[in-house]
């Protein structure tokens, strides 16, 4: 069975840098990208018993200069779900060279490992993934790579692994612990409000929902400290405004275009003078307002951040698949821009 040209990388990977510049903003997106493909074609070389001289996913991370340190295994159906890549010395080494880079693969569609991840997905949708296993092996490894005195530790994912990728950032935070982040095609769960075209409605539904938003938590935090209560959670969101995870998005992929919004709405609102509402909406979703009110505990969207560089694809796709794919933040020939946010 011949082998998709996606999984070739002397087909498909980024030939043109042959020589890598380490602050090189494109040169690092290219890479961390490349790194994420690596899993996906462990994956898949596991599905297809490609072993030895025919498996296909070494040279995403040997081409690099890095080798495999070790898998990251899901303990419930055995798929490969992320890795952990280590430096070796070259030419190209310098201060800004990441000493490991964890990287998570997404959903894969083939194959055994598509059930697990499909059922991932519809918990990270729910807002628990930070209650699966795979997570808590995931996150393990980020602690113990840490703690091993390495330094300079890259995470990066595409799709669901960047949401994997995007907890453990933010559970490294809590330990006073930044790690850089390239998260790719990162999901958002909200109402579709950026594929609006009418750009008064879309900013008229943004004011709109963060007025109610943040009225209800106002709301909500009167009600809980008249009872001697705190809104579980909250004041970690402050916290989270230094680390600056560098995020790439397509306008054409529903999945995480609405992060496009997301930060251009907070920074109309700041000219429009009412930043203090936006800042107090950003916080919270009326989901986990509602669970605060019940008196239940409440975990807020992962979406839910103060900073980020944002970079956004502004090169037409084709379809969702293109828009979605991990594959055009590694070419050359894309219309990219970008702009950092800080809460």
């Amino acid at each position: 069975m011949m082998a998709p040209e996606r999984d070739n990388f002397e087909v498909s990977g980024p030939l043109h840098l042959t020589t890598i510049d380490w602050t090189d903003v494109d040169h690092r997106r290219s890479i961390a990208a490349s790194m994420v493909q690596g899993v996906y074609v462990m994956q898949r070389d596991l599905q297809e018993n490609r072993q030895g001289s025919e498996a296909l996913a070494p040279p995403w991370w040997n081409f690099f200069h890095f080798e495999l340190h070790s898998h990251l295994i899901d303990d419930a159906d055995s798929s490969i779900f992320g890795a952990i890549y280590k430096s070796k010395p070259s030419p190209s080494s310098t201060p800004s060279t990441p000493s490991h880079v964890i990287a998570f693969r997404g959903t894969v569609t083939k194959g055994d490992a598509f059930s697990r991840d499909l059922q991932l997905d519809l918990h990270f949708v729910q807002n628990v993934l930070h209650q699966s296993s795979r997570f808590q092996i995931a996150i393990q490894a980020v602690r113990n790579l840490v703690a091993s005195g390495n330094q300079n530790i890259w995470l990066t994912g595409h799709s669901l692994g960047s949401a994997m990728a995007m907890l453990a950032g933010k559970n490294m935070v809590k330990n006073g612990i930044f790690l850089e982040s390239h998260l790719f095609n990162p999901p958002f769960v909200s109402a579709p409000i950026e594929n609006i075209k009418n750009k008064q409605v879309k900013h008229g539904l943004r004011i709109a929902s963060s007025f109610v938003t943040a009225g209800l938590a106002v709301a909500v935090k009167i009600k809980n400290n008249n009872q001697q209560r705190n809104i579980p959670g909250k004041d970690s969101f402050a916290d989270l405004a230094a680390w600056v995870p560098c995020l790439y998005v397509n306008p054409g992929d529903h999945i995480c275009s609405e992060y496009i919004g997301y930060f251009r709405h907070r920074r109309k609102m700041e000219k429009m003078g009412v930043g203090v509402v936006e800042r107090l909406a950003s916080q919270h979703s009326i989901g986990g307002i509602f669970m605060d009110a019940i008196g239940k505990e409440s975990h807020d969207p992962l979406h839910l951040l103060p900073s980020a560089n944002l970079t956004v694809n502004l090169s037409r796709a084709r379809d969702l698949k293109e828009a979605h794919g991990v594959h055009q933040w590694w070419r050359h020939d894309q219309q990219l821009e970008s702009r950092t946010y800080r809460g």
